[in-house]
């Protein structure tokens, strides 16, 4: 954890952009208007979840897409990352906010307890918070990035059930709460639409309202293992940097596992671990925080509204990278079509 410490301001696109980090307050430089920032140079900022930058799934895909507004459109970024037990929260959006920042994202729905109040304090800047609602806040510089993410989780269910040889799976959640239990909902509905007799071993490293699940690879290690231990051969992970240590169990049992919201395949970084992960839940935050940075940059944000990213849009989806689900395909684009069709009604609740 990096506390309260801002990360260095980043270079973005082709050329280098010098980076202040300094306490300039200029409001000039960084208050929209309303969510229009036509002609200004972006200086965005953004508040992490749990883990920070680095964690190779929801933060980084966080990041990805700020990074790829830039270098679009040019500007720099400010990041900041919570304490250990996320008590900060409300001061990270207050931080960027006074320092000129705009927009400000908060990632996670941890964020949502609070960034309406922030808001109400800064009207002249324009807020986005991923995976929670703010329709019901009545605030109109704020966007609720959204997902649908027992969607995505049925398809990665459905390939587990699949590819399974001994119809035994599991499911690792970071922190059982309803987002969370959106993704165990969607992973068991998918598997039973292939095999209803299944065995689904489900568990949370951590209760709700502790979100050290979502950063712990050893506790991640020892619940996955656990599972490789009792006959599963596949384990899907919904636990942010804790994915890790539910990889090292895979590698470590000769089975496999199912990455989430980032393509894990292409971002774990170490080929032993590479080879076990079989696909990616893909929750495309990086398109949904570019999407809205670019909406931001033209002065088309409405705000007072969430916008949901679901198959229908490519907001969730599959991963191919590795090719170890390219011969169940075939299965899969029928599932997902179906779902689109609603001919599938996938659950949001276990």
């Amino acid at each position: 954890m990096r506390g309260m410490k801002a990360a260095a301001l980043l270079l973005a696109g082709s050329m280098a952009l010098a980076a202040c980090a300094s306490d300039e307050t200029d409001a000039d430089a960084g208050a929209g208007d309303g969510g229009s920032a036509a002609g200004e140079e972006l200086m965005v900022g953004l508040a992490y979840d749990t883990g920070g930058r680095g964690d190779k799934s929801f933060n980084d895909s966080a990041y990805a897409g700020v990074e790829a507004a830039i270098e679009e459109m040019g500007g720099e970024v400010q990041e900041l990352s919570p304490n250990d037990d996320g008590s900060d929260r409300a001061e990270l959006l207050t931080q960027l906010a006074e320092q000129g920042y705009d927009p400000v994202i908060g990632v996670g729905f941890a964020y949502g307890e609070i960034i309406g109040d922030i808001a109400a304090e800064y009207p002249e800047t324009t807020f986005a918070v991923v995976d929670s609602s703010v329709a019901e806040m009545g605030a109109e510089n704020l966007t609720g990035l959204l997902f649908a993410e027992e969607e995505g989780s049925f398809l990665a269910g459905a390939a587990a059930a699949l590819k399974s040889e001994t119809d035994h799976i599991g499911f690792v959640g970071g922190v059982e709460n309803p987002l969370i239990q959106k993704f165990e909902a969607g992973y068991v509905a998918g598997a039973r639409a292939v095999n209803p007799d299944i065995t689904i071993d489900t568990q949370y490293i951590s209760p709700a309202g502790d979100f050290s699940g979502f950063g712990d690879p050893a506790r991640g290690q020892i619940v996955a293992q656990g599972m490789f231990d009792a006959g599963a051969d596949i384990v899907y992970h919904a636990a942010g940097g804790s994915g890790q240590g539910v990889f090292e169990a895979a590698a470590d049992s000769g089975g496999r596992a199912i990455g989430v919201d980032s393509d894990q395949y292409e971002t774990v970084g170490d080929p032993a671990l590479q080879a076990v992960i079989m696909t990616s839940m893909l929750k495309r935050v990086d398109n949904a925080v570019e999407s809205f940075i670019t909406d931001y940059s033209e002065g088309a944000v409405e705000g007072g509204q969430d916008i949901i990213n679901d198959l229908s849009t490519d907001g969730v989806g599959l991963s191919t990278s590795g090719g170890q689900i390219d011969d169940i395909q075939t299965q899969i684009d029928e599932y997902r079509q179906q779902i689109i069709d609603g001919e599938i009604e996938v659950p949001t609740v276990p």
